[in-house]
């Protein structure tokens, strides 16, 4: 049980903070289980969750480079907090003209404070790259982000990384999502939160149905138990990839509700699913193998 959760410096779209608990409550791990995380993004879950040893991976390097400078300590909650308040203070004065000029910087220098900074002040935590892999995200338009209060809750977060990080084995890479399972063992866990197939996509590269084709046979192909945060429904369509493709999976729901997104279509209610290749009520030894015929309750 997670009496409180932990939210990580990031800011990401469709973050998981809300439904940790429900994924905490089904997660199957044993004391000689490895964390695989291939989708980090904030690394909400992972965070909150992981073991002693865990591996957090993502395709976008600049999550991972802010994660591996707080980890290695090339940045703290000090400096942190004064980057902030002077960025901050330039950001009131000059408005979109200093955000853009740090845009621009960040795609030159790939600052890891400068990426905090635009995540924390583009529009609605949008994480968006175009076709050069450039930060292309549209300023948010509050000069005055960055107030007192603002910036401590930030600080706070990255000192409370500061706090766990020599406590635990945990490694963040910048690779593929085939290359994280493939090293996993059979009492590793694997948990992956990819962007939704058929929902909009701000993410580094996009996703299409190859992706979601790859992922579920690497998922099977490997021995460890899996966890897959996705889509099911919302009033105006289902997800049919659940009934075809994952059609092989337990399936646990929960009603989320989405605050972001650049259109109203994605901003209502939406059922979240949680796909897994073990009944969760009874987290059996051995996991299912692809295309094994189910029958199973939804929660």
């Amino acid at each position: 049980m997670i009496e409180k959760v932990f939210i990580p410096p990031v800011k990401i779209q469709g973050i998981k903070t809300k439904i940790v608990q429900l994924i905490s409550d089904n997660v199957f791990l044993t004391s000689e289980s490895v964390w695989y995380e291939p989708f980090m993004g904030s690394g909400v879950v992972g965070l909150n969750l992981a073991p002693k040893n865990a591996v957090f991976s993502d395709k976008n390097p600049y999550v991972v480079a802010l994660y591996n400078a707080i980890k290695e300590k090339k940045i703290d909650s000090y400096n942190v907090r004064s980057f902030l308040e002077r960025e901050g203070a330039l950001l009131k004065e000059k408005d979109a003209d200093h955000y853009y000029f740090v845009r621009e910087r960040f795609n030159n220098s790939h600052n890891p404070l400068d990426f905090l900074f635009l995540n924390r002040s583009c529009f609605n935590g949008v994480i968006r790259f175009n076709r050069y892999y450039k930060f292309n995200v549209p300023y948010g338009h509050k000069p005055e982000r960055f107030s007192k209060a603002y910036i401590t809750k930030i600080v706070n977060q990255v000192k409370h990384l500061e706090s766990i990080f020599p406590e635990n084995n945990w490694e963040f890479t910048c690779c593929s999502f085939e290359k994280t399972i493939e090293r996993a063992h059979e009492n590793d866990f694997i948990y992956c939160d990819p962007p939704y197939i058929g929902r909009h996509v701000d993410y580094y590269d996009s996703w299409e149905e190859k992706n979601e084709i790859a992922l579920h046979d690497a998922l099977f192909l490997s021995k460890a138990k899996f966890m897959l945060s996705t889509w099911d429904h919302n009033k105006y369509r289902k997800n049919d990839y659940i009934d075809t493709l994952w059609n092989d999976c337990y399936k646990l729901t929960q009603e989320h509700f989405y605050h972001v997104g650049a259109s109203e279509d994605n901003r209502n209610a939406m059922f979240e699913a949680l796909l897994m290749n073990y009944d969760p009520k009874t987290t059996p030894n051995q996991p299912l193998k692809s295309g094994e015929q189910l029958s199973f309750d939804l929660w």
